[in-house]
């Protein structure tokens, strides 16, 4: 499956949470990279449907919070068909349906020039 979106800024607390220690030791466990402190937003296309509600829940992993701080659902995912990483889908967002946040291990705007309005796909298996 492949989804295409507009990069957007995000609020700033995906850099906050990505940074605790919690989801640190989960992602690097279940995703086999210390993911970077920050997430990539990604809007959906103006009237597309999440076209992840087709994927089955088995194919999605958890994250468990504790305390304050939520579980988080992910599910593995390519940016742009060569950049790993995972969609990540926090109990607790301030998101609407149509945004979508990748994280990967590196400052993904940096290391590949992205900026907002730039169009990107993420293919997931």
């Amino acid at each position: 499956m492949e989804i295409k979106g507009i990069i957007i800024s995000g609020m700033g607390k995906g850099t906050y949470f990505m940074s605790q220690e919690i989801y640190i030791e989960q992602f690097q466990e279940k995703l086999h990279f210390k993911p970077y402190v920050g997430t990539l937003n990604i809007k959906l296309e103006k009237n597309l449907r999440n076209p992840l509600i087709d994927i089955s829940k088995e194919k999605f992993g958890l994250v468990k919070g504790k305390g304050k701080f939520g579980d988080v659902k992910f599910i593995k995912a390519l940016l742009n068909h060569d950049t790993v990483g995972a969609l990540v889908f926090p109990a607790k967002t301030g998101h609407t349906e149509d945004v979508l946040e990748f994280i990967s291990n590196k400052n993904l705007r940096d290391s590949l020039k992205l900026k907002d309005g730039d169009v990107v796909s993420i293919t997931i298996e």
